[in-house]
Order: C-alpha cells, then structure tokens, then sequence
C-alpha cells in the first residue's frame, strides 16, 4: 500500500472486472477509498472484498448507469457521506453491426449505456466537484473514436461522443479546477473479449484470438494493469497539467497501422 492517493475518493463504474476491477486494485493499493459501481452485485462485491483483502477501503453499489433515476440516487447518497474527488467512466457494451445490421434498438442499447451512462455520472457528480473546485474525471473512449473498425457501427458512435464529451467538459470545467481526460485503448485481453469471441466466433476462437492481438503493431493485446497504471497516473497531481486530452494505449494501432 501507498500513499499516493491518500484520503482521496476514486468511483469507478463498471469495476466488477476487467479494466474497471484492476483499475480499482491498483487504485486501492495506492491509499484511495474505491466506490464501485457495477450493474452486477456480485461482481461488485467481489472487487469490494479483493480490496479489502489488500487492506484496502472500498463499498460497492449495484446500479444500472443507463437509468439516470438509480444514478441520481445511488450517487446521491454516496455525495451525502463523502465527496467524491475521482469519476472513471469505465463501464461499457460493445456491439457488431455496420449501419444496415444495426437496429434501432440496438443503436438505443449501446447509446443508453455508453454515451448516457457517462452522462448520468458526470452530471450527478460535477456540481459536487465544482462546489469544491477539485476533481478528475477519466473517461475510457477506444481507438473506434478516431479511426474507422470495420463492423463497429453503434460502438463507434458511441466511443465518439465520450470523445468529444470529454473536450466539453474539459473546457467547461477547466476554471473550477476540473480536470477531464479520455483514454483510448486498443484491444485489451479481459474477460469481456473472451466472452465476445466464444460467443461471435465458437468455432475457430483461438484464430480469432490471434488475429486479434496481431492487429496491433505491437503484436498483442494490452494487458488490464498497463490501462490501469495509465488512468492511475492521469488521476493524480503528476498529471496536473494534463486536461482535455485523449491519450491512447495502442500498441501502435492508429499511427503505425499504414
């Protein structure tokens, strides 16, 4: 354990597993108390209990961020206790479509809870932020915001508007000591992508798999941990001078991909 982020508050949505989840352990392990929000009780309160057993402080929340009614009232209490200093955006679906295979509903899907569930935490918590002119959000965009995915239709759409969501805020806030950031990562091995390719590809995973990691230049994909170091120190005074930016975890995929 650190000091690093000592007596600061870090909610993370989608921190069940994942990126989310080893965002909170590392966050944890630095001194922050994590408030977890995850639609999943259960895997909530797993991460809950991993921090704990780190000697770390956490409380977890079951919360569907698409609904801004179970935002304003599960944020709502947690502000009535303690201030929150950090928000990570981290909670998303993906989806597989170009515009003709893309329905309406899902479009709706994938916009409630990509695009609205950021909205509905960042509106909830900005006032107490502003209040107190002090705090840092993080939003996690993708590569999808700033090259074309073959395939990726609605999720593009969506990794887009955090994008130019996290400028807004970013200019909007920059006077009341707000700092807002973005990170677009490439293809990240967790859980998440497992669970896409068993499901969309049954029959060939391990050569989709493969196909996968070699899209980065790099040869692979991210690991959890190297998207959480990054987001760790976007969150604290080292990058104090950093706000209104998108910083991608690529591997090289947009600049070296010719």
């Amino acid at each position: 354990m650190s000091n690093k982020f000592k007596e600061k508050v870090a909610l993370i949505t989608g921190a069940g597993s994942g990126i989310g989840q080893s965002t909170a352990l590392k966050l944890a392990e630095q001194g922050a108390h994590i408030v977890i929000v995850d639609l999943n009780d259960d895997a909530a309160n797993s991460t809950k209990a991993m921090i704990t057993e780190l000697g770390g402080k956490a409380s977890a929340y079951q919360c569907d961020i698409a609904s801004n009614a179970q935002v304003k009232e599960v944020v709502g209490s947690i502000l009535k206790e303690q201030a929150i200093d950090i928000l990570i955006n981290n909670a998303g679906i993906a989806h597989i479509g170009n515009l003709e295979n893309t329905t309406e509903d899902d479009l709706d899907r994938v916009y409630n809870v990509n695009v609205k569930g950021a909205y509905n935490m960042m509106s909830t918590i900005i006032g107490s932020m502003k209040q107190r002119r002090s705090g840092v959000i993080i939003n996690i965009a993708s590569i999808a915001a700033s090259v074309g995915i073959e395939d990726r239709f609605a999720y593009s759409m969506s990794k887009g508007a955090i994008l130019t969501m996290t400028y807004s805020v970013a200019r909007d806030y920059i006077d009341h000591g707000i700092r807002c950031n973005c990170i677009s990562p490439a293809r990240v091995h967790t859980p998440f992508v497992d669970n896409f390719i068993e499901k969309n590809y049954p029959d060939n995973q391990a050569e989709v798999f493969d196909k996968l990691s070699k899209s980065q230049p790099i040869g692979r994909m991210g690991t959890v941990n190297e998207v959480a170091s990054l987001i760790s120190f976007l969150c604290s005074d080292e990058a104090a001078f950093i706000t209104g930016s998108n910083i991608p975890i690529d591997g090289g995929f947009v600049t070296l991909n010719n």
